[in-house]
């Protein structure tokens, strides 16, 4: 039984995995920036938690106790083309996506050291991995959490920490609503976006994209088997892209993609 902290727990992976978790009998610490959102779940603990502040990070770890495990999966998105992009909003995004994980891993890791092991899972995305229209901010930030993630595996693999990257495709979650979109639809991009939503539509197969359980347990099987790879692509699709984009040169894939996707632009 581990002791785990999850950020971002109001909806989506966040909540799925604090259910799963405790479900396999590990004790939950669930946080959310509005502890309203989370009043519902049965967990072991519920915290206030804005992984944008400094002050918040601390008061939340400090409380938790000592943890085995962290996840990190607060975030969301904004998407626009480059051209478009807010900048303001897209330091906001890494704000959250990027520095919130950052300032919960360094919060964390001293405690985890100290006793001798620990895992901290990351959640990015297959647009972490591959990069699409509209998607260059919050790609840029699950890239970045990427890089991030594969250096500290690196250095604390030694002290019996492991680091497990979680790449999901597209699930049904909470995520959709936190997403802002700018100017996708904007000349002279707006063909652009007519083709990328059916694009995304025909990775699918064609019905509803799940619910968010299939990524909380694969966090849930992350934590406990300590044979998991660095990076886990979870979903059908993310399967596929990660696959494909791996086979191939970034000439070949895009080819590829384009055809698959039948993006004309």
């Amino acid at each position: 039984m581990a002791r785990v902290l999850i950020t971002g727990c109001s909806t989506g992976f966040g909540r799925a995995t604090a259910i799963e978790l405790t479900k396999r009998g590990h004790e939950v610490v669930a946080t959310a920036r509005r502890p309203e959102t989370i009043d519902d779940l049965d967990v072991t603990a519920k915290l206030t938690l804005d992984v944008d502040d400094a002050t918040s990070v601390a008061t939340a770890v400090d409380a938790a106790g000592p943890l085995d495990v962290l996840v990190n999966n607060a975030g969301f998105g904004v998407h626009a083309p480059v051209e478009y992009l807010p900048i303001d909003d897209l330091r906001a995004m890494f704000d959250t996506n990027f520095f919130g994980a950052l300032r919960m891993i360094q919060a964390v890791l001293p405690g985890m050291r100290e006793r001798g092991g620990g895992v901290i899972v990351n959640v990015s995305s297959v647009a972490g991995r591959v990069g699409g229209p509209f998607g260059g901010g919050y790609g840029a930030s699950k890239w970045a959490l990427e890089g991030l993630s594969e250096s500290l595996h690196y250095e604390v693999g030694h002290f019996g920490i492991r680091v497990a990257v979680i790449e999901p495709g597209v699930f049904d979650t909470g995520f959709q609503t936190n997403n802002r979109a700018v100017d996708e639809d904007r000349p002279p991009y707006d063909e652009l976006q007519r083709q990328w939503d059916g694009a995304v539509a025909r990775l699918g197969d064609g019905s509803d994209p799940p619910g968010p359980e299939p990524v909380a347990a694969a966090i849930a099987d992350a934590i406990e088997d300590p044979q998991t790879s660095l990076r886990v692509a979870v979903g059908a699709d993310a399967e596929l892209v990660t696959a494909t984009r791996a086979a191939m040169s970034d000439a070949d894939f895009e080819v590829a993609m384009r055809q698959a996707l039948q993006i004309h632009w």
